[in-house]
């Protein structure tokens, strides 16, 4: 019979929702599951936003500019200066979530074989975005023993070779939670300058910062306006997950013109999805003070629950809405499968992603586990409980 092609033999699963057909088969049983396992929020998305495609009168669903509504652009460029970035609605592709921008951004400044330096652990479809790109990802390690800090520069510089094309971090960081300081950013600067590489920020989760913390945007660092590539989303800053728009940003006009040709390809992103995002952009500031104060809430009630388990080690997250969990087990995949197939308290039990799939280091992260606290804080409650009991009876 004709066989599959090698790079999609390689194509890894997704950490996040391999576990799914056990969760089916679990809700089957009629088992409630707490899903820690991915990152959709509970939280509900702007009233503007949805009102903006059901109150709408198209009459012909027509594409839209590869590059997305000049008046999406527009107002997205003013939503960026109002964060001190500044990016003129020239220098944006409108994309179909943060998945096309980064697919655009690797096919635009990588070829076969080339490099990209990624602090690890880092979110999960990198990997598969590299690996259909035919991009070699190259992991510089981040520890939970520092709160997956930024590894020291000079650990960078190792790592750094002909092939070498880029640096790509996500910040606030998807699974770790990890806030980048803004001498942190200043180093990552210097030495895509000193070595004329690219450095790409996943800045999707830009309003999640807590503790008074601020977020430092690649884009905002002068003297590298040819090297930053910036890669957005409204995913999670308005809860609109299944929208998928997403966007890239740089000043690098070569960049922005090759990657033009890959949205030229896919021809335009969603028309109505577009419509709601362009809404969204007149969500009040008091949405995403709310926001924060609740996740802050969840966030501490989650790692104060997880230190008061047996062996459980975590990173306070300063970002995001995720942490990292070290547990008291060897192999965190068999534990989220157990979970799901043999445990249960009060017929309930829990679903969390395996970490393993968050690194590109072999036999790296397997007793770790990522949980996202995007459910209300009587639900962290019973699935910390559920989780306290479950590592107590489990015997893997």
């Amino acid at each position: 019979m004709p066989s599959i092609s090698n790079k999609g033999q390689a194509m890894p699963e997704s950490p996040i929702r391999k576990l799914v057909p056990y969760a089916e088969a679990a809700i089957k049983k009629g088992r409630n599951i707490y899903q820690l396992n991915i990152g959709q929020p509970d939280i509900k998305t702007p009233a503007k936003a949805l009102a903006a495609v059901k109150d709408n009168a198209i009459e012909v669903l027509s594409y839209s500019h590869s590059a997305g509504f000049e008046s999406y652009r527009n107002k997205l460029s003013q939503y960026y200066r109002n964060h001190n970035i500044d990016v003129a609605p020239d220098e944006l592709i409108i994309t179909t979530g943060g998945s096309e921008a980064l697919l655009f951004t690797m096919g635009s400044i990588c070829d076969a074989g080339d490099e990209v330096i990624i602090p690890e652990p880092f979110y999960a479809n990198y990997n598969g975005f590299a690996t259909s790109s035919g991009v070699k990802v190259v992991p510089v390690k981040s520890k939970i023993e520092e709160g997956f800090a930024l590894p020291p520069i000079s650990e960078f510089e190792k790592l750094i070779t002909e092939k070498t094309k880029a640096i790509l971090i996500c910040n606030p960081g998807n699974p770790t939670g990890y806030l980048y300081t803004k001498e942190e950013i200043d180093q990552l600067a210097e030495i895509v300058k000193k070595h004329d590489l690219f450095i790409v920020a996943d800045e999707v989760y830009r309003e999640f910062a807590y503790d008074g913390a601020k977020h430092y945007s690649i884009m905002g660092v002068p003297g590298i306006e040819q090297n930053a590539i910036m890669i957005d989303s409204v995913s999670k800053r308005y809860s609109m997950c299944g929208a998928r728009i997403g966007c890239m940003a740089s000043k690098n006009k070569e960049v922005m013109s090759t990657a033009m040709k890959f949205a030229q390809a896919r021809l335009s992103p969603p028309t109505f999805a577009q419509i709601a995002s362009e809404a969204a952009l007149d969500t009040p500031q008091d949405y995403f003070e709310e926001v924060i104060k609740e996740y802050t809430s969840r966030r501490n009630l989650l790692v104060e629950g997880l230190e008061q388990i047996p062996g459980v080690k975590v990173a306070k997250p300063k970002g995001a809405f995720y942490c990292i969990a070290e547990l008291p087990v060897k192999d965190a995949e068999d534990f989220a499968k157990w979970l799901l197939e043999s445990f249960e308290l009060n017929n309930e039990t829990v679903m969390v992603a395996p970490a393993a799939g968050f690194y590109s280091t072999p036999n790296t992260g397997l007793n770790q586990v990522r949980i996202a606290y995007v459910l209300k804080k009587e639900n962290l409650e019973k699935a910390l409980e559920i989780l306290k009991a479950a590592l107590k009876e489990y015997k893997g």
